[in-house]
C-alpha cells in the first residue's frame, strides 16, 4: 500500500491508472494524472503548495517535488523526472526532461522537449525556451535538441509508460532467493541506448559518410 497522508483536510489525488512505489511519499496537496510513474522512495510533498503530474509523467527514484505556499509545481504530459533530481515551484515543459541529480528552483519553466542534463542547476525564474538543452551550475542553455535527441528522449518516456503497466500488474513485495537460477531470465524490455552512446554512433556515422 502506498504511503499517502492528508494534511489541513486535503488528501493527495492518484488515478487508478497511476503507479506510486509502496515506499514513496505523497503528502497532501499532490494530484496524479493517469498512466504516471512515481518511483522508489520518491518524495511528494504538497504541504505548502500544490504538486501537479499531468498524464504520462514519470518520477523516479528519491526524487523530491515540493513548493512554496500558494505555488504550484507543475510536471506536464511526458515529463520525464530523473533519479533524484529535485523540483521546487518549477514548471516543466510538456515532454521535457530533468536529468539525474538536478535541481530545478522557485518560477523556473522549461520548455516543451527541454532536457536539463544530470547534476545542472537551474535557478530561480529561469526560462528556457523550447527545444533547448540546459547544462551546468548554474545551468545555461548551449543549444537546440536535434530531432534525433528528442526521439531518444521520448522512446525513454514510453519505456516508463509501460513500466507503469508492468509495475500495476506484476510488482509485488516477495522473500529474495538464496542463490541466483542456472537459466535465470532477463526483464523482458526492449533495449534503449544511452545518450552516450547515441553521440557516438551519430559522430560515426558521419565520419563514415565524410569518406
Amino acid at each position: 500500500m502506498m504511503k499517502v497522508y492528508a494534511i489541513d483536510g486535503l488528501i493527495p489525488v492518484v488515478h487508478p491508472s497511476a503507479y506510486v512505489h509502496p515506499t514513496a511519499t505523497l503528502i497532501g496537496d499532490v494530484i496524479v494524472g493517469p498512466d504516471c510513474y512515481i518511483g522508489p522512495s520518491a518524495c511528494l510533498r504538497g504541504d505548502f503548495g500544490r504538486l501537479i503530474l499531468e498524464q504520462g509523467v514519470n518520477v523516479q527514484d528519491t526524487c523530491v517535488m515540493h513548493g512554496f505556499p500558494e505555488s504550484d509545481t507543475v510536471v506536464e504530459q511526458d515529463g520525464h523526472i530523473g533519479h533524484g533530481a529535485v523540483l521546487h515551484g518549477c514548471r516543466i515543459g510538456r515532454n521535457a526532461m530533468v536529468g539525474m541529480n538536478a535541481v530545478v528552483m522557485d518560477k523556473a519553466v522549461i520548455g516543451e522537449a527541454s532536457i536539463v542534463a544530470a547534476m545542472s542547476f537551474v535557478k530561480a525564474g529561469m526560462q528556457v525556451p523550447a527545444r533547448s538543452l540546459v547544462v551546468g551550475a548554474p545551468a545555461r542553455i548551449v543549444r537546440v535538441l536535434s530531432d534525433e535527441e528528442i526521439a531518444w528522449k521520448t522512446q525513454g518516456t514510453a519505456q516508463y509508460h509501460e513500466l507503469t503497466r508492468r509495475s500495476l500488474a506484476s510488482m509485488q513485495l516477495v522473500e529474495a532467493l538464496t542463490e541466483a537460477e542456472a537459466d535465470r531470465p532477463r526483464i523482458p524490455v526492449t533495449s534503449q541506448l544511452p545518450a552516450y552512446r547515441i553521440k557516438a554512433d551519430s559522430i560515426e556515422t558521419k565520419k563514415i559518410e565524410k569518406y
